[in-house]
């Protein structure tokens, strides 16, 4: 029974809610966004704290003027947001990074043996980890089994680090990350989680769950401004070398050497980006500030009126990984018969001004052990509404029982409206009417 949730209702104010996008068949609609797996837009106390930093941006940790020292004090405090949302355990420290995929690369030049992974993960926590080794371990059709599977790898021999998805980005199964923590410590290994999908769905807490290293994206956690984080345990961190080498990273530097500083500046060469990490740092205040049930209870409520929605149409048909997963955020992936989902996708978005993702989503392993060129996926997030749902379910009941009213073809690789007839180029005069309208 699907949960009766407030009609109106957001658990939060982002940028974009009232955005007004065109149509093919001409006219304007307000945009449905279902694509915050991919990059969720900002939420208001993001952009209200940017704006109040802007005027004092200026150099950090090397500026004596009263700018350089509010953006000096505002970066570092940020670490501070990061941790407690977090709840870091006192020797894990927080990396500012370009975002998951930075921070994982990172993290990969650390470790000091083989790393284990599952098939199952975005190319960001995949391709990494063949620098000193890695083991791939092939999902079951239960995750029990594929446990169990992580299990027989971690004990067959030695392994220095478990990478683990905190939640699948294609079909938003959640793994039971305390657990996995655990049998990683057994088996002598540490375990790096990729919450890039987790955070922004869920509370962590580093510190009950035993995690040793964790990664995200601001631009997935409501903070599109370019900036992403490592938070892990000091020892690996200040042995390796720095991931970049420059100014900023380093205690003293000589004709013949360097003296490298310890994490977390060891591996922040260069200018950092303030606004970045002020923006990050706002969004963990504010999801810190929404109660973690509250929370959840929205998500399911919307995701429950979605997967119900979905199920009710013929030949729309939902994508799983496992038959026993008991948790999942808002991410739900689907294909429809007939159509690919490039055109699905083209026709939500022209003749409905729904977004959505559809392809592979980084996680080609994935999708090639279910048996898929391609799949649709949409996301939801703290500015979906129940509305929002159901324009999607009406446009996808129409495709399947009338068809599409445009005609759409792919070109490069990619399915639009033929003829196109929405202008996606801004005004010359550097206005965009047509965009906003």
């Amino acid at each position: 029974m699907t949960a009766v949730i407030d009609p109106t209702c957001a658990l939060a104010a982002v940028s974009g809610a009232d955005l007004r996008v065109p149509l093919v068949q001409g006219g304007t609609s307000t945009y449905a966004n279902f694509d915050y797996a991919a990059s969720a837009p900002a939420l208001r106390q993001v952009t209200d704290r940017i704006s109040q930093l802007l005027p004092y941006y200026a150099s950090v940790h090397r500026g004596a003027g009263y700018a350089s020292r509010i953006s000096t004090e505002c970066y570092e405090a940020s670490r501070g947001s990061v941790a407690r949302f977090l709840d870091a355990d006192d020797d894990q420290v927080v990396v500012f990074t370009r975002n998951t995929t930075d921070s994982l690369n990172l993290l990969a030049g650390c470790v000091p043996g083989e790393t284990v992974v599952l098939d199952i993960e975005h190319h960001a926590n995949f391709l990494p980890w063949t620098r000193n080794g890695r083991r791939v371990v092939r999902a079951a059709a239960t995750l029990e089994e594929t446990i169990q599977r992580i299990v027989a790898e971690l004990c067959s021999r030695p392994a220095a680090l478990l990478a683990v998805t905190g939640a699948s980005n294609v079909t938003g199964e959640v793994l039971p990350l305390e657990r996995l923590a655990h049998i990683a410590h057994l088996c002598g290994a540490r375990i790096l989680v990729d919450a890039a999908q987790l955070a922004p769905h869920r509370r962590i807490s580093l510190r009950e769950s035993g995690i040793d290293y964790l990664a995200f994206s601001g631009h997935k956690l409501y903070a599109p401004f370019g900036s992403g984080v490592l938070v892990g345990r000091r020892d690996w961190l200040d042995a390796a070398d720095p991931y970049l080498a420059g100014g900023g990273a380093v205690r003293n530097v000589g004709v013949a050497e360097a003296e490298w500083a310890p994490a977390p500046q060891r591996h922040e060469a260069g200018s950092p980006n303030v606004l970045g990490a002020a923006a990050i740092a706002a969004a963990c205040d504010a999801l810190a500030a929404i109660d973690p049930e509250e929370l959840v209870a929205h998500e399911r409520a919307l995701a429950d009126r979605l997967r119900d929605g979905l199920a009710a149409i013929p030949g729309v048909n939902p994508v799983r990984i496992w038959s026993d997963s008991p948790d999942s955020v808002g991410i739900v992936a689907f294909t429809v018969d007939g159509y690919t989902p490039g055109h699905v996708a083209a026709y939500l978005s022209a003749e409905h001004a729904i977004g959505l993702r559809d392809g592979r989503f980084c996680a080609h392993p994935l999708l090639t052990s279910l048996g898929l060129d391609a799949a649709l996926r949409a996301s939801i997030g703290l500015g979906t509404t129940p509305a929002d749902i159901d324009r999607l379910i009406t446009a996808l009941t129409t495709l399947v029982t009338t068809g599409p009213t445009w005609t759409y073809a792919p070109t490069n690789g990619h399915w639009n409206p033929t003829p196109e007839t929405r202008p996606l180029t801004p005004d010359p005069t550097g206005a965009t009417p047509c965009l906003i309208g």
